[in-house]
């Protein structure tokens, strides 16, 4: 049941909530001839950049070649999703001993109804997670004891049910159920709060009183980014939203095309200097003056396949990142690209489908893909130095690799701590591999599934689990 669970959380089959309301599930499903939105999602020319019969496979001009990587350096907080506004992290101290220290369950966890889509953040010592229903929870880093705990979905009794204060959902209908989820950010002493109830919100990270709260017109899945006393957002019909993070005065806000099928995560914004960068449902890739929201340029990672429906759904459900002027982001369409950050120029693309973000380090870049192989790419080329199907490993045995090869393992956004790339999976087991071979040098059950990347601070790595659980590696 609790693969069952994650499986739905990830949604590789699933229409989710791009459309808003009382909308049934019917209305929202990519195949359904009847329901949806084709003519804007489909809204002028995608010119495919990648061959259909193209394949990753390592380059025979990088067999045995070395490559660089920084050392790994301390790691005091983990503010944003990706730890900072370019959600890119180089190299972490942390989890020498890859050895589970505590687990705290903390909320309501995942099913039918609620779904986990909020990374962990951290500040001051303190790791702040959320659950399905919008409660967020404050935790010592060290121990796991709660400090406090606010549930920021309000509900008001009258008429012919309870109302979601803010939200415009009526008495228990259907649509309720798709308010769900969110994600966090601290910056300045505050925790910032996007919802699947259709709201963003300030509360202070010290005793979790709110300071703000803002209305919004549809959910929010992804987590909120915090840079420079602006708050952007990506909600779920494709549109990027600002906000005054001091006061939750509005800005600008920047509409991509609305897609009607998409994945239950979502993206983060990244920002350098006065340039964001939000991926979408749709498959665009957008920089954006951050001051204003100007256009700067554009870029569609997607392709149709003509034997994969799945193609269709475009999806950038991981947080494009940006490291060393480049940006680095993979769409669920089949494209992993680099694109320079001032030009908008496309460097390279590998057809790789998946729904992680990348990490990047030196001179390789990592992804994860929805097959459960991590590849490792070279920054700069494009070309794969490694790959290892975390589905097949010569640690399984033969029953294993069956059951594996029948019904894949999903596996998270990487971390690279302490020389070891972290990944985890839909069956709650953390592997570390070398970063520079692929080997893979240890394994740790964690004891539920895990879809949302670990972070890494204190010399510690962290993971939320679909079980509402924070799992703290030491």
């Amino acid at each position: 049941m609790k693969l069952k669970r994650s499986l739905i959380l990830a949604a590789l089959l699933s229409t989710a909530v791009a459309a808003t309301g009382c909308s049934t599930i019917s209305k929202l499903n990519p195949f359904d001839k009847k329901g949806g939105n084709k003519s804007i999602a489909t809204e002028g020319q995608r010119i495919s950049v990648i061959a259909f019969d193209q394949k990753v496979e390592p380059a025979d001009a990088l067999k045995g070649t070395d490559f660089f990587l920084p050392p790994a350096a301390e790691q005091a907080d983990w503010k944003l999703p990706g730890s900072n506004p370019e959600q890119s992290v180089e190299h972490v101290i942390a989890a020498p001993d890859f050895q589970v220290a505590w687990k705290k369950g903390f909320g309501q966890k995942g099913n039918r109804t609620f779904h986990i889509t909020a990374p962990p953040v951290s500040a001051d010592g303190r790791i702040f997670v959320m659950d399905g229903d919008s409660t967020v929870v404050a935790l010592d880093a060290k121990s796991g004891s709660t400090i406090w705990r606010k549930t920021v979905r309000q509900e008001v009794k009258g008429g012919n049910g309870f109302r979601v204060l803010g939200v415009g959902f009526g008495g228990g209908g259907r649509g309720d159920r798709l308010g769900f989820g969110g994600g966090l950010a601290v910056a300045d002493g505050k925790v910032y709060v996007s919802s699947g109830f259709r709201f963003v919100a300030q509360l202070d990270a010290a005793t979790g009183a709110e300071g703000w709260r803002q209305a919004v017109s549809t959910p929010i899945h992804a987590a909120p980014t915090v840079a420079d006393g602006r708050l952007f957002v990506v909600s779920t019909d494709n549109e990027l939203l600002t906000f005054n993070a001091a006061t939750g005065v509005p800005g600008w806000t920047y509409q991509a095309l609305i897609e009607p099928a998409r994945i239950l995560a979502a993206s983060s914004p990244a920002v350098s200097g006065d340039t964001v960068v939000a991926g979408f449902a749709s498959g665009e890739l957008v920089a954006l003056r951050a001051a204003n929201g100007n256009d700067l340029w554009s870029e569609a990672l997607s392709r149709a396949s003509r034997t994969n429906a799945l193609s269709e759904i475009r999806d950038i459900a991981g947080r494009p990142i940006i490291y060393k002027g480049d940006v680095f982001a993979v769409s669920h369409s089949g494209v992993f690209a680099a694109t320079d950050l001032r030009t908008g120029q496309a460097r390279w693309s590998l057809p790789v489908t998946a729904i992680t973000t990348p990490w990047a380090a030196g001179d390789v870049v990592y992804v994860v893909d929805k097959a459960g192989q991590v590849i490792c790419v070279s920054r700069e080329a494009g070309q794969v130095y490694w790959i290892r199907d975390l589905n097949q490993t010569d640690k399984l045995s033969k029953r294993q690799k069956k059951k594996r090869a029948k019904h894949p393992l999903l596996w998270s956004s990487p971390v690279l701590a302490s020389d070891r790339l972290i990944t985890m999976s839909s069956e709650g087991e953390a592997v570390a591999l070398n970063p520079k071979t692929g080997e893979v040098l240890k394994t740790l059950k964690v004891g539920g599934p895990v879809l949302i990347g670990p972070i890494a601070f204190g010399g510690m790595v962290y993971a939320v689990t679909d079980d509402a659980q924070v799992i703290a590696i030491r």
